[in-house]
């Protein structure tokens, strides 16, 4: 069995990526770590086969990766950019992935990096993919600009109160997008609506481009 962590301030990926993990019948989330402490806890504790961890815990790498040679683990990065990655792979972590990995390609990495290989997505290939993601395209085009903000949000992982604050609304006029947007897209919750996003690149990429950010 392989033992896995997952370590990041975002709980949408984290959920994200536990719950396309969970399917794989030879691999368990041990844990899961939103701060760099109970990341190394974690580490300490569970002796786990592989850490993913987003690039922001990792604010000294050198100690994350000694740690991590020192227990065994093997390390994935999650980049936020693809400026930092080549920097981020000489460091010394064995599989770099960014946020808008695929599900197929999140189990791919694991597996790979846990026989000893080394991986790293490719955006080339995943911005062909984006170009004839269909699917990604429609919802898009379906969805306001006001939605789209609403959604750039959400896959931050900001709540309905959030929303409205930095939108300068109700909460209940945030419940009443999010009804229309999960109608327009087929999803029936936050984390749903998080995962298609995440998943379709076409759409995470308007939903960035509206300028809503931390």
């Amino acid at each position: 069995m392989l033992k896995i962590i997952l370590a990041d301030n975002q709980a949408i990926f984290r959920a994200g990526a536990a719950k396309v993990l969970a399917v794989e019948d030879d691999m368990r989330i041990v844990a899961q770590a939103d701060t760099l402490q109970k990341l190394h806890m974690a580490l300490t504790s569970f002796r786990a086969g592989i850490l993913i961890f987003s690039e922001t815990l990792a604010a000294d790498m050198p100690a994350l990766v000694d740690a991590g040679n020192k227990h065994k683990t093997r390390l994935v990065v999650v980049a936020e950019t693809p400026e930092n990655s080549s920097q981020l792979i000489k460091s010394g972590v064995h599989g770099l992935m960014y946020r808008s990995v695929s599900g197929p390609a999140l189990v791919e990495c694991v597996r790979k990096v846990a026989q000893g290989e080394s991986w790293v997505q490719d955006m080339e290939s995943e911005s062909q993919s984006s170009e004839t993601d269909a699917v990604g395209a429609r919802v898009r085009d379906r969805l306001t600009g006001k939605e789209l903000k609403i959604v750039a949000l959400i896959v931050q992982g900001y709540k309905n109160k959030d929303i409205a604050v930095k939108l300068g609304t109700t909460e209940q006029v945030i419940k009443n997008y999010l009804r229309n947007v999960y109608d327009k897209i087929g999803v029936s919750d936050r984390l749903e609506l998080a995962l298609f996003t995440i998943h379709h690149r076409i759409l995470l990429e308007a939903a960035a481009a509206t300028g809503v950010n931390h």
